[in-house]
């Protein structure tokens, strides 16, 4: 669902300004500034899923295609320090040290996060 932002906050599914439900739908943002957006379905949005998407500006004109002999690279990851306690017979993830470590403490909390979600 599309919302307004006081709606964003309070999770009010009421009267959305907008509401997709195929699950594969497409949204083109014409405008800068801020989009809401939450899922409809109860206690979805109060359980964490919804997003505020800001557009800081819009290009005047965007290229047709990528110049010949040029290749488009991701933006860098950011790295993302999360506390994490543990029993003292559970092993200890220390996300400081090294990359695999890194790597582990993201796939953990995307799979934590993809439970929440289902």
């Amino acid at each position: 669902m599309r919302v307004t932002h006081s709606m964003y906050r309070a999770c009010n599914t009421s009267s959305p300004l907008a509401t997709y439900t195929t699950g594969n739908d497409s949204i083109k943002i014409t405008t800068k500034g801020h989009h809401f957006f939450f899922c409809g379905v109860p206690g979805h949005c109060q359980a964490g899923q919804k997003v505020d998407i800001n557009v800081l500006r819009l290009p005047e004109t965007a290229p047709a295609s990528a110049p010949s002999g040029s290749t488009l690279s991701p933006p860098p990851v950011p790295s993302v320090s999360v506390p994490v306690s543990s029993p003292s017979n559970a092993l200890t993830l220390k996300a400081s040290k090294g990359n695999f470590a890194k790597l582990g403490l993201a796939i953990t909390v995307l799979q934590f996060l993809y439970q929440v979600s289902h």
